[in-house]
């Protein structure tokens, strides 16, 4: 065993393993342990057996859901945008040629109601029940401004400056309605709450153009799936870090973590080794009094036998139901993939809903959200603690990233892992995109 390293990494979790990867790219050498014997932590992929043994009491599967090995099912399901942050991620590690990815058909968004596709496209938008006569004018006036402008053609910006008016400044200016805000604020720009409408309109115009950016590359919905699952991405980070000098060690016996003045030094094992390094990385679970819980996510994971109702018959799709549809704090987000993503045999669909908890009857929460999936063949109900650290990492070199979230997007998860790069680093990693790397 080397016995001095840059940093230690414990969990594979995606975020661990993404940092490691980075940390490797960046010619750290880095030791990556885990206290399980599989990668993933958290964002693991379970087959049907994993799944019913984790969730149902090891109680055997039925026989007509097919075979167990036949299944990927992901806990914590999050689709990709396929021109974000975690794409350029994928390209900066050369992770992607690791992985194969398929798009998901449909994005879609609960209100007054009834679900209704998001529209794609400017034809899409006079067209679709989503909208009201007069307000199909005005929100497609609204796409075609953003689709023109450009921050450094000051003739696109039609006399306004998004870097000083507000997002509500900017949709009052084309008298879009409540309605229209909400999905564009919450099914576009991907915000879990309304404080960016008093922000620089510049911010979410910025994401609502990545939004339609990505949907031009594949049509149907803006989001891209790894083929078997999320637990691949941990798993080809792991691989690409191991390529770029990273050790790794499943099945680690840990005895504890070594501090010597109140700065982390390395972690000893059960045989008395003991690997020293400059930091540590880690999930929560390893450091339970340098975090605090700040909440719950439930997900509902669901095997059904058909495509959700009111989809056009999609493979794959996500479905947001926003706060104010539901009458809630916090978004409902419907994840729903099927064979087409290898994730279940041909026929069968894995739909997971979720949300952040907010009263002491979490399932009730999520009532609303089932009743879409309807008939359910099996459902299962995951409640798990969110974390977020309360340590100084500048004074015990202790980063610990936060739970993952009840989105079923990887917006947050990305921003996570980037401003810890930040914190550990002292730079802003530069990431090439889609369009300067060869893929």
């Amino acid at each position: 065993m080397d016995d001095t390293y840059d940093t230690i990494v414990l969990g594979t979790g995606l975020k661990e393993c993404i940092l490691s990867g980075l940390l490797s790219v960046d010619g750290k050498k880095v030791f990556h342990l885990d206290k399980n014997d599989y990668y993933g932590g958290a964002s693991a992929s379970l087959n049907l057996k994993q799944l019913f043994d984790t969730f149902a009491n090891g109680k055997p599967a039925p026989e007509s859901l097919g075979r167990p090995r036949d299944y990927n099912i992901d806990i914590i399901p999050k689709f990709i945008m396929s021109s974000g942050e975690m794409v350029n991620l994928l390209l900066h590690c050369n992770v992607h040629n690791y992985l194969q990815f398929r798009a998901i058909h449909g994005s879609y968004v609960f209100t007054k109601g009834k679900v209704y596709k998001i529209p794609a496209t400017v034809a899409e938008t006079v067209s679709t029940p989503l909208l009201g006569f007069f307000e199909k004018n005005r929100f497609k006036n609204f796409l075609t401004y953003l689709q023109n402008y450009d921050e450094n053609k000051p003739e696109t910006h039609k006399g306004r400056n998004l870097k000083t008016m507000t997002m509500a400044q900017l949709f009052k200016d084309f008298s879009l309605d409540d309605a229209t805000i909400e999905f564009v604020g919450h099914t576009i720009a991907l915000y879990r709450e309304d404080s960016y409408l008093t922000r620089p309109a510049i911010e979410t115009v910025k994401k609502i153009v990545l939004y339609f950016e990505s949907l031009s590359r594949f049509q149907k919905s803006p989001y891209i799936y790894p083929e078997y699952g999320l637990g691949e991405l941990p798993q080809a980070f792991a691989r690409m870090s191991a390529l770029y000098g990273g050790t790794y060690m499943l099945r680690a016996k840990i005895q504890e973590i070594v501090f010597e003045n109140g700065r982390v030094a390395g972690v000893k094992f059960e045989s008395g080794e003991v690997a020293k390094c400059s930091n540590i990385i880690a999930d929560p679970s390893y450091f339970p009094d340098k975090v605090k819980k700040v909440g719950q996510v439930i997900r509902a994971i669901c095997i059904l036998n058909h495509p959700v109702a009111n989809t056009d018959n999609a493979e794959s799709c996500q479905i947001i139901m926003p706060q104010k549809q539901v009458g809630r704090k916090s978004d409902i987000y419907i994840s729903v993939l099927s064979g087409n993503n290898q994730v279940c045999p041909k026929g069968k669909y894995i739909a997971i809903v979720g949300t952040t908890v907010e009263t002491s009857n979490p399932e009730k929460e999520v009532e609303v959200g089932l009743k879409l999936l309807q008939p359910i063949e099996q459902q299962f109900i995951s409640i798990t603690d969110s974390f977020e650290p309360i340590n100084d990492p500048k004074q015990d070199g202790v980063y610990i990233t936060k739970s993952y979230d009840a989105t079923s997007h990887f917006k947050t998860t990305v921003e996570d892992c980037l401003e810890m790069y930040t914190t550990i680093t002292g730079k802003k990693l530069e990431m090439k995109g889609p369009n300067e790397t060869s893929q």
